[in-house]
């Protein structure tokens, strides 16, 4: 039996990169080291439980699978110890969030597709995946979440949901699609934010 299968891989990689997210913005706002855990485990999380929650798959993978939980104060390890390295690095918060905001979304969309959704809630769930951690993150720290407030974001990760719905119903193989899905939602994400793209908002 794959103990590893391909939902578990990107949910455990998107933790990863979503909980470096939230503890290197734990570090930028002084946070003490239980803070930078909070916001590690919080982004990291949220997003995965929340579509867990309105699948009825209970208890939450986040829960059920000890490696989950682990993943995100890993990440926040890593926060804690190497954010200089990190920051070296240019914009790795809005990077590591994109990568973040891909893997979610492709995994979320497939959990909902292998729970017998159909193709338009299971790309709001995708989409509902990929944002609820970072919306978290962002209310912790007093900040409007970045899917209310910046360049295209949550666009992005509908984009990754539905290759995920085209690849399933055209017959590709996970893997292929869910690479080719975290790719677009990465690639429309920073780029939109590199070239300050947003969506349309009403006049005033």
């Amino acid at each position: 039996m794959d103990v590893f299968p391909l939902g578990l891989w990107l949910d455990l990689l998107g933790t990863f990169v979503f909980g470096i997210s939230g503890a290197l913005l734990a570090v930028r706002r002084e946070l003490d080291v239980f803070g930078i855990a909070v916001l590690s485990v919080a982004a990291g999380l949220a997003g995965g439980m929340i579509r867990d929650a309105l699948l009825g798959a209970t208890p939450p993978t986040a829960l059920a699978d000890s490696r989950n939980l682990l993943t995100a104060i890993a990440a926040g390890a890593c926060a804690f110890f190497g954010h200089r390295l990190l920051a070296k690095l240019n914009k790795p918060v809005m990077i590591l969030d994109a990568l973040g905001l891909g893997l979610f979304a492709v995994s979320g969309c497939g959990k909902a597709l292998d729970f017998g959704l159909d193709p338009l809630p299971a790309i709001l769930l995708g989409v509902l995946t990929a944002v609820g951690g970072g919306a978290v993150r962002d209310l912790l720290v007093v900040e409007t979440p970045r899917v209310l407030r910046e360049e295209i974001y949550a666009f992005a990760a509908m984009v990754g949901a539905v290759i995920v719905v085209i690849g399933a119903g055209l017959g590709f193989s996970e893997t292929s699609t869910a690479v080719v899905g975290v790719v677009a939602v990465v690639a429309i994400r920073v780029v939109s934010a590199l070239r300050g793209w947003r969506a349309p908002r009403a006049p005033r």
